[in-house]
């Protein structure tokens, strides 16, 4: 047996040659104007590419059919997409909007814990290019985990889809419409001891085994998983740049001031609101002798911070302090909060590393309310640090740092079950 013993060979080698021709494509974005020319940004581009590459199949194929739900998470330490907060986990199953679906689990501990039904992803208008797909999709449904009903242990259940239940039977229900395509599953972290969710996804009445791929369903897979590689190098920065409303295209180190006008049905204030959030984001430049200073007015807010690459894709959370939220940030004396990003450590406790980087972006979010924060920014002598901080501003050693650095490691593994 050969290729084309079987009607169907010529097809899938197509398919999987026009996979690899847009991989290599993929590949050539690597090299964008938006990425600079240095060794460690050029790296960082394929490896962008690579950590993507290595669950491509999964969202085209492993997980896609909805008959056979599965929660997967798109973003971890070792996979950065989307311009991903690195104190969030996400996660999404593919759904359709005929099927029922239950997901059960415990509650944990973390401090923000979201699902959103998502429907259709509208179509493209003219001067609007929509985000590249598993992005886009418009939220239909949300349900926070503070208004679940939880068991005394921790334990709950989501209903997914079908026929509006009865709340005492059934608290916890998320509608669906026939357009609906997936849950999109955030949890938010704080404090260091704060624990994850866990739960599992089932469709309801699932009573056969998944059957196994055919040669239509791989070839849907190859050209799904190809546009997706194509398009995410594609898109990021650039989508952000051109069509994010909180973002300033032409300034850097400092967040906008005000947002730009937008068309985008999906990322709108409107929506944001929906997703229980509100998001803002900047592009930082530094000298390898420079240091920026972010400053805000202490508030009551749930914000998070976090340090993104070119591509806006989280920096290396895991080993280095490139994220931030209040329970982990210290406040001056004079009521605001100070954020240090610099290359190398300036001994202050609020220090965010660029791990090396010359340009990167920042993105702030608050969690729970659509309204923003005031920052204001000043790029400085790293040497001149300590004059432009308060005297009492907190210090650590370099033990400390190491400790703080422990305690970041163990904690981001357990949120991620490694």
């Amino acid at each position: 047996m050969a290729y084309g013993d079987h009607p169907e060979d010529e097809m899938l080698r197509s398919a999987w040659q026009q996979f690899c021709r847009n991989l290599e494509e993929a590949g050539d974005k690597a090299f964008k104007d938006h990425n600079p020319a240095t060794g460690i940004h050029r790296a960082d581009g394929f490896r962008f590419l690579t950590q993507n590459l290595g669950q491509a199949f999964d969202l085209a194929l492993e997980t896609k059919n909805t008959q056979y739900p599965v929660i997967h998470s798109f973003c971890s330490p070792f996979r950065k997409l989307g311009g991903d907060n690195a104190d969030y986990t996400y996660q999404q199953a593919w759904i359709d909007g005929s099927s029922v679906y239950r997901i059960s689990g415990n509650i944990g501990t973390c401090r923000f814990f979201n699902i959103a039904v998502q429907g259709a992803r509208p179509e493209s208008k003219p001067g609007m290019r929509g985000l590249h797909d598993p992005f886009g999709d418009t939220p239909q449904a949300n349900l926070f985990g503070h208004d679940m009903e939880v068991g005394w242990d921790g334990s709950f259940e989501v209903t997914i889809g079908g026929e509006k239940p009865n709340p005492k039977l059934c608290p916890n229900w998320l509608p669906t419409t026939p357009d609906t395509r997936k849950l999109f599953i955030r949890q938010g972290f704080d404090d260091w001891s704060e624990l994850p969710v866990t739960m599992r996804i089932e469709r309801i009445g699932m009573t056969q085994p998944r059957p196994m791929p055919q040669p239509a369903e791989m070839i849907e897979a190859m050209n799904w998983a190809g546009t997706f590689v194509s398009e995410l190098m594609r898109d990021w920065p650039d989508w952000s740049y051109e069509f994010s409303e909180d973002f300033d295209p032409d300034g850097d180190n400092s967040f906008a001031t005000k947002r730009r006008r937008s068309d985008d049905p999906v990322y709108n204030p409107q929506l944001d609101k929906v997703r229980g959030r509100a998001i803002t984001s900047m592009r930082w430049r530094l000298k390898p002798d420079e240091a920026l200073i972010v400053e805000w007015d202490r508030n009551d807010k749930f914000w998070m911070l976090t340090n993104m690459g070119t591509f806006m894709n989280s920096m290396d959370y895991l080993y280095r302090p490139v994220s931030y939220s209040p329970a982990r940030t210290k406040i001056d004396s004079d009521g605001k909060i100070r954020i240090v990003l610099a290359h190398s450590d300036p001994g202050f406790h609020n220090w965010m590393d660029t791990q090396g980087f010359e340009v990167g972006h920042l993105c702030a979010r608050n969690n729970f309310t659509s309204e923003g924060t005031e920052f204001r920014t000043q790029v400085v002598k790293h040497a001149e640090l300590a004059s432009h901080l308060p005297t009492d501003t907190v210090k650590v050693t370099p033990e400390e740092r190491t400790r703080q650095m422990q305690q970041r490691f163990h904690s981001i593994l357990r949120r991620y079950n490694f």
